[in-house]
């Protein structure tokens, strides 16, 4: 079956970077393209960055474009958010995603950024 496996959140001060993994499992990840979601309390899940099946693409939200950057390992059928710079409103459940069929999802890292 269709896994999504996210880990690397953490408290992180204003400024601070974090790495975050996903890893996929139960379909041909190197044929689909991933997403990154993102939920704040009381808010709606948003789009954070997407990357194209072989990586050659990418796509990311105009708040965090130049500090957060998307990328993916077919060999390890994993893809990664790199993201500097962060700052308190980047607080979140991390999510990632892929549509199989239908959108499939991971339990989600959350990622706290407070000093």
């Amino acid at each position: 079956q269709v896994q999504l496996v996210e880990s690397g959140g953490g408290l992180v001060q204003p400024g601070g970077s974090l790495r975050l993994s996903c890893a996929a499992s139960g379909f041909m990840f190197s044929t689909y393209a991933m997403k990154w979601y993102r939920q704040a309390p009381g808010k709606e899940r948003e789009l954070v960055a997407g990357i194209s099946s072989g990586g050659g693409s990418t796509d990311y939200a105009d708040s965090v474009k130049g500090r957060f950057t998307i990328s993916r390992d077919n060999a390890k059928n994993t893809v990664y958010l790199q993201m500097n710079s962060l700052k308190p409103e980047d607080t979140a459940v991390y999510y990632c995603n892929a549509r199989v069929l239908y959108d499939r999802w991971g339990q989600g890292t959350q990622v706290t950024v407070s000093s």
